[in-house]
């Protein structure tokens, strides 16, 4: 299901009219994503394609981001992906406790469309070598867009009260089951 991000209260995007965020499991330890920004793509600073590599910081800049919860602990995994390809990965044992890079089976997979008005990053996330197959996902979904200005904006599926805190529980806003996104099922019509 697609679902409409927020920007944190206390910042102003301009030129962005909305961001779509969608998030499946196509299979027992695959994640699929999907975020659509519609907008003033020219005022924004879009990190042109590079070579896909992990990279530390990307969030300072124009990104978006996967939190995963997997289970009952406090335990969780943070994904950013850049709209230039480069990404990110790290564990954590608790809120903001704990950070170590995510040891993952194969690079994110981040494919970039643009256009005038909107810039869609289609993601591929293997999570096999971190969840148990048959794992209840909590996922907080999130987006950092930098203004060419230089300016940021914090957006969420839902933020907690106070400063943008993509970490907190309350931006777990998705339960994710295992099942087949729509698009992807046989059609018999």
């Amino acid at each position: 299901m697609r679902r409409v991000m927020v920007i944190h209260p206390s910042f102003r995007a301009p030129a962005v009219e909305r961001i779509e965020a969608e998030a499946w499991r196509p299979a027992p330890r695959r994640l699929a994503l999907r975020f659509v920004l519609i907008g003033d793509i020219d005022a924004l600073f879009v990190p042109a394609a590079a070579a896909p590599a992990r990279v530390d910081g990307l969030w300072r800049r124009t990104c978006f981001e996967a939190f995963v919860a997997t289970g009952p602990g406090e335990g969780y995994f943070e994904f950013n992906v850049s709209p230039s390809g480069q990404w990110s990965a790290y564990a954590f044992s608790a809120y903001r406790a704990g950070m170590t890079p995510a040891e993952i089976g194969e690079p994110p997979h981040t494919e970039v469309v643009a256009a005038p008005g909107r810039l869609e990053a289609r993601v591929s996330l293997d999570l096999a070598w971190l969840v148990p197959p048959d794992a209840p996902w909590r996922l907080g979904l999130s987006a950092v867009i930098e203004a060419a200005d230089g300016a940021l904006s914090y957006w969420a599926l839902a933020h907690p009260p106070g400063r943008p805190d993509f970490h907190h529980s309350a931006g777990f806003a998705l339960d994710l089951p295992l099942t087949e996104h729509p698009c992807n099922s046989a059609s018999t019509a």
